[in-house]
C-alpha cells in the first residue's frame, strides 16, 4: 500500500482557501466544471464553486454604458473584441467583475446562481474559437475568468493567487492540473492509462479517480492510494462505489480473505489494513482532537464489513475509542497511544496465529522457496516504490524547471518585442515630426506668398481707382465739350434760321409786314444773342455724345 498522502505529493504550494463541505442539494449527476461525466468530491476546495452577478453588481461608476462589458460578453464574445475593450476599462472596474463571479461560484443565492453558472459555462465550453493561439491575446483579467467559468473554481479570482498567462492557458486547455496546489503538466508523470488519456484535465497525483474532484487534505486516511498505479480515489468515493470489500490476500493470493481495495482505475487491489497501520504510524501523533476522531470514523466505515478476524478487532476498537473520546472517559492522546498500541499487538498476534494454523503440518520446500520469494518481491516492490516517488519527484522539478525556462524565454521573447515596437514607434515619432516641420514651412511659404499677393491686390486696387477717377474726369471734360459743340452748332443753326427769317421779314417789310410778328422775331433774336444755351449736367448712358437732330 502506498504511504499516506503527503503535502509533497501536491508540489508543496501552502494556499489560503478554506475547504467546505458540498451542498447537499446537489446532486452527482448535475453538470460540473470539467465535462459532463464528472463528478465533484465531497469535500472540493471552496475555490470549485463559485457564483453569478446581477446586473446592477458589475455596474462601474465612472464607465459609460457604451463602454462598459458583462460576464456574458466575456463568455460568449469574441477574444479579441473583448481584450481590447478591457485595456480602456479601469482596473476598479475589471475587479467588480471578477468580484461578481466570485459571488457567483461561492453559491450564496442557492439555485438562481448555480443556473447562472451553468449558463456561462455552457456559453464558454461550447465555443471552439478559445484555443492557446487565440488565448495569447487575451487580457489577463479575461483570462482569468474564462478558466474560473470553465473549472469552476473561484481561486484563480483570488487577488493573492496569481499564475503566469501560460499556465492559465495550459489549466483552460488541459493541458495543466486545474488545482492551484498541484499545478502539475497533464498527463501527470506521462501516465498512458485510460483514465489519464481519455479523461480531460485528470491529475492523478492529486485528483480522485472516482470523482475526478480534489482538496488539500494530506496524511489522512480520506485518501486511499493504489499500490501498482498510484492513482488515489476519495475513501467515501471508494465506499460509495463498493470499491472496499473482502477479497484474497493481496501479498499472496492465497490464504484467508481480508478487506481490500479495488483500484478504480487499474482494478488490481491493495490491502487496507497495513495501510491504515502505516498512516496512524507516521500521522496520528500530529493529529488534535477532532482530527483523530474523524480519522476513527474514517477507519471504522472502512472495515464495517469485515469478517476477517483482524479487521473485526480494528472496526470495534475504533468503534469504542470514539464513544470514550465523545463521553470523554479518554483524553485524544490517551486514544492515540490506545490505537498505535492495538496496531503493535496486531503485529505479533499475526505470525502467531500462522504458526497455530501451521505447527501441525511440515512447510514444503517449495512453499518455503515461495514464502521466502515473496519477502524478496516485497522487499524489491517497496524499493521500486521508493525509487518510483524518487523519479516522480525529479519528473516534477525538471517540469518545473521548463516551464520556469519556457517562462522566462516567453518574457524575453515579449522583451524583444516590446523593444521593436518601440523602435518602431520612435521611428514614426521622428517620421511625424519630420513631416510637422515640413508642414510648418509649407504654411509659413504660403503665408508669405499670400502676404505678398494682398499687397500687390491693394496696389492695383489703389492704380484702379486712380485710373477710374481719371478716366470718370476725362469722360466728364468730353461730354462736356461735346455738349458745348452742340450748343454751338444749334446756336450756329438757330442764328442761320433767325438770319432767314430777317431776310424774308426785311423783304415782307418792304411790302407792309405785321408790327406783331417783327416784334416776335426781335424778342427772339435778343434771347438768342444774350442767354447762353442750358448743358445738361448728367450724362447720357446709352448716348454719350448727343448728335444733332
Amino acid at each position: 500500500m502506498l504511504p499516506p498522502r503527503q503535502q509533497s505529493r501536491v508540489g508543496g504550494l501552502q494556499t489560503s482557501l478554506s475547504l467546505v463541505s458540498s451542498d447537499p442539494r446537489l446532486s452527482p449527476e448535475e453538470p460540473r466544471s470539467n465535462s459532463d461525466n464528472i463528478r465533484e468530491s465531497p469535500t472540493e476546495s471552496a475555490s470549485s464553486r463559485e457564483t453569478w452577478p446581477t446586473a446592477d453588481a458589475i455596474a462601474a461608476k465612472n464607465v459609460s454604458g457604451a463602454d462598459k462589458i458583462t460576464l456574458q460578453d466575456i463568455a460568449r464574445e469574441r477574444v479579441d473584441i473583448i481584450s481590447e475593450k478591457m485595456h480602456h476599462l479601469p482596473d476598479e472596474f475589471l475587479e467588480e467583475l471578477k468580484s461578481s463571479l466570485r459571488v457567483i461560484l461561492e453559491g450564496g443565492n442557492g439555485t438562481q446562481h448555480r443556473e447562472e453558472f451553468f449558463i456561462l459555462q455552457k456559453f464558454v465550453q461550447s465555443r471552439t474559437d478559445l484555443t492557446a493561439k487565440t488565448l495569447i491575446r487575451a487580457h489577463r483579467v479575461q483570462l482569468e475568468i474564462l478558466v474560473a467559468i470553465n473549472t469552476g473554481i473561484q481561486g484563480f479570482l483570488h487577488p493573492n493567487i496569481s499564475l503566469s498567462q501560460t499556465s492559465l492557458i495550459e489549466i483552460f486547455v488541459y493541458k495543466r492540473c486545474r488545482n492551484i496546489a498541484c499545478q502539475n503538466q497533464l498527463p501527470a508523470d506521462d501516465c498512458t492509462c485510460e483514465i489519464c488519456t481519455n479523461r480531460n484535465g485528470f491529475c492523478n497525483l492529486c485528483m480522485c479517480v472516482i470523482c475526478n474532484k480534489f482538496d488539500f487534505e494530506v496524511n489522512t486516511c480520506r485518501w486511499i492510494g493504489c499500490d501498482l498505479c498510484s492513482h488515489w480515489t476519495h475513501t467515501d468515493c471508494a465506499i460509495r462505489d463498493q470499491l472496499i470489500c473482502m477479497g484474497p490476500s493481496a501479498k499472496s493470493g492465497a490464504g484467508p480473505s481480508e478487506m481490500v481495495f479495488r483500484c478504480h482505475a487499474c482494478k488490481r487491489t491493495s490491502e487496507l489494513l497495513g495501510w491504515v497501520k502505516d498512516v496512524f504510524q507516521h500521522c496520528a501523533p500530529s493529529w488534535d482532537g477532532e482530527a483523530l476522531m474523524r480519522e476513527l470514523d474514517f477507519v471504522s466505515r472502512i472495515f464495517h464489513g469485515s469478517k476477517d478476524p483482524r479487521g473485526r478487532k480494528l472496526f470495534l476498537k475504533c468503534n469504542d475509542l470514539k464513544e470514550k473520546m465523545k463521553s470523554g472517559i479518554v483524553e485524544p492522546n490517551a486514544a492515540c497511544r490506545a490505537i498505535l498500541m492495538f496496531f503493535q499487538e496486531l503485529e505479533v498476534d499475526s505470525p502467531k496465529s500462522l504458526e497455530n494454523g501451521e505447527s501441525g503440518r511440515l512447510i514444503a520446500p517449495q512453499e518455503a522457496c515461495n514464502r521466502i520469494a515473496e519477502v524478496v518481491q516485497e522487499a524489491i516492490r517497496k524499493m521500486e516504490l521508493v525509487a518510483d516517488e524518487k523519479m516522480r519527484m525529479f519528473k516534477k522539478a525538471r517540469m518545473a524547471l521548463e516551464a520556469c525556462d519556457r517562462e522566462l524565454a516567453d518574457k524575453a521573447r515579449e522583451a524583444a518585442e516590446l523593444k521593436i515596437d518601440r523602435q518602431k514607434k520612435k521611428l514614426q515619432i521622428e517620421e511625424l515630426e519630420r513631416i510637422v516641420r515640413l508642414k510648418t514651412a509649407e504654411a509659413d511659404m504660403f503665408q508669405f506668398k499670400a502676404t505678398e499677393a494682398k499687397r500687390e491686390a491693394d496696389r492695383l486696387q489703389r492704380i484702379a481707382l486712380a485710373k477710374s477717377d481719371k478716366s470718370e474726369e476725362e469722360y466728364t471734360s468730353n461730354y462736356l465739350k461735346q455738349r458745348l459743340s452742340e450748343a454751338e452748332a444749334e446756336k450756329q443753326y438757330l442764328y442761320e434760321k433767325i438770319k432767314l427769317q430777317e431776310s424774308s421779314r426785311a423783304s415782307q417789310s418792304s411790302s407792309g409786314g405785321d408790327p406783331s410778328q417783327m416784334l416776335m422775331y426781335s424778342k427772339i433774336h435778343d434771347l438768342l444773342y444774350s442767354v447762353p444755351p442750358k448743358i445738361d449736367s448728367q450724362p447720357n448712358e446709352h448716348h454719350p455724345f448727343r448728335t444733332n437732330p
